[in-house]
């Protein structure tokens, strides 16, 4: 990792067309502006990781929703089999 001290104005360049620039410093934060091609995605990491997580639980959910599908079918099946087994012993 390659940590840099800036100035207020001062900017960091990355490759041919990404430019990240101070634009405020405060007592706990710091303000900052990125410019960079539409094609290139830029996020806060709390709300990447958010996002993840929730593309995660949702899979999650969907996984456990086609389980419990597949067991609700497959709860009537052994059922089935033995009244069809009862039809054939009784003929």
């Amino acid at each position: 990792m390659l940590t840099l001290t800036r100035k207020k104005g001062e900017e960091i360049v990355i490759g041919d067309n990404i430019v990240i620039a101070v634009r405020e410093i405060g007592s706990d934060s710091v303000k900052i502006s990125v410019s960079a091609p539409r094609n290139v995605p830029v996020f806060r990491r709390e709300l990447k990781m958010a996002a993840q997580e929730n593309r995660e639980a949702a899979a999650a959910g969907a996984d456990a929703a086609g389980i419990a599908a597949l067991l609700a079918q497959g709860s009537g099946r052994p059922k089935q089999r033995r009244e069809e087994k009862e039809k054939c012993d009784t003929k």
